[in-house]
């Protein structure tokens, strides 16, 4: 499932050409993906210029001049894929359809933006700008980790006294949004935090690391591209290369990256997710 990391990565490669473009054409090739799309999708994007691209969590939020917001989520396999545009250095002209192209939104700037996703639990939907916030997909996340609202007296505050692993704590898209698996276990390596330890047994000193490590984290991987693992690509189709900084994560029975430690990186499972640790650095 792609993190934040991912899902900034295309954004901002979506914002050259679609912010302030009109969106000439929509074609919504199938009922449903995820979720059944709102009524009428096609229709009401149509003609509709896109005012702002932005990010919350992971979603991306396409905020329109029709005063509604559409509302991209990439599931496990979505594809968010620029054509016609010159990116770069480089020209991608429009490709033969493919069977899994299920959205395409031809821009009055030439470009198309095709949403692909094999597995179909990606989802995309429609909602009052104004009360966007609202949305219940969004209306129950923490604050953006890279944000000023994220910070150590909040961090604090919701890991006292919980009876979870740090883990599990870090990965509840209520106390903060958009950290997934991946950067978790890259976190707490670096912080030095065993996965398994109680959210409440975390120091004071360790909560006041912990916030620089996560945007440090998230920071890099953004700078890399995210963090290319099975389907994911950039919105230019090109791979992400954070996977190649991992310190633990899919990195079981590797030696431990930290100087003079001589530990071995472990994987644990908790609730259904592998955790990448080293037993000797983290506790």
């Amino acid at each position: 499932m792609p993190e934040l990391p991912e899902v900034e990565t295309v954004r901002r490669g979506l914002l050259p050409v679609m912010e302030g473009a009109v969106i000439a054409a929509a074609a919504v090739n199938r009922p449903d993906l995820r979720w059944p799309f709102p009524p009428g999708i096609a229709r009401r994007l149509t003609g509709a210029r896109v005012t702002g691209l932005r990010r919350r969590s992971k979603y991306i939020l396409a905020d329109l001049s029709t005063s509604e917001t559409l509302l991209i989520h990439l599931g496990m396999s979505g594809r968010m894929l620029i054509s016609g545009a010159q990116l770069g250095s480089f020209h991608h002209a429009h490709p033969a359809p493919a069977k899994h192209d299920h959205v395409v939104l031809d821009m009055d700037n030439g470009a198309r933006v095709t949403f692909n996703d094999a597995r179909r639990f990606g989802a995309m939907d429609l909602m009052p700008t104004a009360s966007a916030e609202a949305h219940p997909l969004l209306s129950v996340l923490g604050p953006e980790p890279l944000g000023n609202d994220f910070h150590e007296g909040h961090l604090a505050a919701r890991l006292k006294g919980r009876a979870t692993p740090i883990k599990s704590a870090l990965l509840d898209q209520h106390l903060v949004a958009g950290l997934g698996n991946i950067y978790v276990c890259e976190v707490l390596f670096r912080a030095g935090i065993h996965p398994a330890r109680m959210a409440r047994d975390v120091t004071s000193l360790e909560v006041s690391r912990l916030v620089p490590i996560i945007r440090e984290v998230l920071s890099e991987a953004i700078e890399a591209g995210g963090s290319s693992l099975k389907d994911y690509r950039q919105a230019d189709g090109e791979l992400g290369y954070f996977q190649h900084s991992f310190k633990v994560y899919d990195r079981a029975g590797d030696a431990c990256t930290s100087p003079g430690c001589g530990g071995q990186v472990t994987r644990i499972v908790q609730l259904g997710r592998s955790s990448f640790f080293c037993p000797l650095c983290q506790r």
